[in-house]
């Protein structure tokens, strides 16, 4: 099972001794009726992934190993809190550009929704009924955002580094985006929505600007790294061109 090696990483960090923060869209913050509306927006994506990987484990056989080795990083990075007072939650790196660039998006948001199922039920990272719109926020949103950038980099010529770089930070604003705009969306009433979607995504600017950055860099490094040892990995991908190996 791909999602083994998440469960072992889950139990790690259970019993190690840390504070908790809030992280994500926390259980009880959207109202039901939008709570079940994000759910069932994200069905079709899980639906997506299961298929794709349904179809693509037939002709590779070192593709669940790497959907768990993939889906355990995307659950560590993803755990690291930055508190962001003004928003009475926590920023945090995602990690789903690594996983979109390796996996495609498909595979990608399926990594993403196992991670944030394990952090919802055993560490309070999120929640159960906000489920679906983490996974449409740091799944489809940073998945889609990190992949649609790295593929049309490196199809106008751009070095495999900067493409992983811009689509770390890509993967990463583009989430933050959309949790604000899911948050705005959802509890705005009868007000306007763009306002407070423009106050929301300005709470998470002093730690989310940095971030992904940071991500970018991580993303850069983590891709240069498979090019140079397992450069195999990337070409059945076809994140880079047979040509490129010697590169």
């Amino acid at each position: 099972m791909f999602l083994l090696p998440v469960f072992f990483i889950a139990a790690g960090v259970l019993f190690s001794a840390s504070p908790a923060h809030a992280m994500h869209i926390s259980e009880g913050i959207l109202p039901a009726g939008w709570a079940a509306l994000w759910s069932v927006a994200a069905l079709p994506f899980l639906a997506w992934g299961v298929w794709k990987v349904k179809l693509e484990a037939r002709e590779n056989i070192e593709l669940k190993p790497l959907l768990g080795v993939t889906a355990a990083a995307v659950f560590i990075i993803s755990c690291m809190p930055v508190p962001v007072p003004t928003a009475g939650t926590c920023s945090h790196p995602c990690g789903t550009a690594i996983s979109a660039i390796l996996l495609g998006p498909a595979m990608s948001i399926l990594t993403a929704a196992a991670a944030l199922l394990i952090q919802a039920m055993f560490m309070a990272h999120g929640g159960l009924t906000t489920w679906g719109a983490n996974i449409m926020s740091m799944g489809v949103a940073g998945s889609l955002a990190g992949y649609t950038v790295f593929k049309l980099l490196r199809r106008s010529g751009a070095g495999l580094g900067a493409s992983a770089f811009a689509a770390g930070v890509i993967a990463d604003w583009g989430t933050y985006a959309a949790t604000a705009f899911e948050l705005a969306s959802s509890i705005s009433g009868t007000d306007p929505v763009l306002p407070l979607f423009a106050k929301i995504a300005a709470a998470f600017v002093p730690t989310q600007l940095p971030l992904g950055i940071l991500e970018g860099f991580m993303t850069a490094g983590m891709v240069k790294m498979l090019a140079n040892r397992r450069p195999d990995i990337l070409v059945r991908f076809g994140m880079i061109a047979p040509k490129e190996v010697a590169i």
